[in-house]
């Protein structure tokens, strides 16, 4: 198609326009879509500001179960271990060294509920056969930590959140339902990372999960959008011709 303008025309060749449509239009939607996630980072990165200045969560019955929401907030418990069923969550790596964590099932006073406290990291010995000593005091105390996810691998394997029979029990992934099934009570769906200067613990290393800051993806979404206005310039200088050439 030939669109004439005077002395200039502008000559549109299917094949080419088809291919600028294709590639301006994915190219913006690249640029829109980091900008989405550069939205979604600052309300991310604002819920866990929240979270971590917000006051100290009493467990009880009431306390709400969601994990998102009471992401990083800072949490204490009233009751006792449960050490003769623990869990330890095998494919951990500290310092590039093989090991688990120690989820220790604890009781919740008065809440008839039970809340999984990640005990630390512990070695992996060189016998697997041979699991470290996790053996923890059962009397009633009081703990204090922080509220996270359950802790997860890379890639996860078929029949990988299924604990083996014995205890403590060796788990790939923790899934909610298959530990509360195997445990016989009501579990909070998310983990109680042990504060490091109370007893009872192991290596302790909390660390706030990284992400790519909104920034960044601003800055992928104006590159995205730089290329879609080259493209455009491009397409233009190919397709406006003096009408004696």
């Amino acid at each position: 198609m030939i669109i004439n303008m005077g002395r200039y025309s502008i000559r549109l060749e299917k094949t080419t326009t088809i291919a600028y449509i294709c590639l301006v239009s994915l190219l913006l939607s690249l640029g829109t879509w980091q900008l989405n996630r550069s939205e979604e980072k600052q309300l991310l990165l604002a819920s866990q500001a929240q979270g971590m200045a917000s006051g100290i969560v009493s467990l009880s019955m009431a306390t709400e179960d969601n994990a998102d929401a009471l992401r990083y907030r800072r949490a204490q418990a009233t009751g006792h271990y449960d050490g003769a069923h623990q869990f330890l969550i095998d494919n951990q790596i500290s310092e590039g060294k093989a090991g688990y964590f120690v989820l220790t099932p604890f009781i919740v006073q008065g809440a008839n509920k039970v809340i999984l406290v990640n005990r630390g990291w512990v070695p992996l010995n060189n016998n697997r056969s041979v699991l470290p000593d996790i053996t923890i005091n059962m009397d009633t105390v009081v703990i204090t930590g922080r509220i996270n996810r359950f802790p997860s691998v890379g890639v996860k394997l078929a029949g990988a959140e299924i604990p083996t029979d014995s205890w403590p029990s060796v788990v790939q992934v923790v899934d909610g339902k298959q530990i509360a099934g195997k445990l016989a009570y009501p579990l909070f769906q998310f983990q109680l990372e042990l504060d490091k200067e109370l007893p009872g613990g192991f290596k302790r290393e909390w660390q706030t999960a990284s992400i790519m800051l909104p920034e960044q993806h601003t800055a992928y979404a104006v590159q995205w959008f730089a290329l879609a206005l080259t493209l455009t310039l491009l397409f233009i200088g190919y397709s406006f011709k003096k009408n004696n050439d």
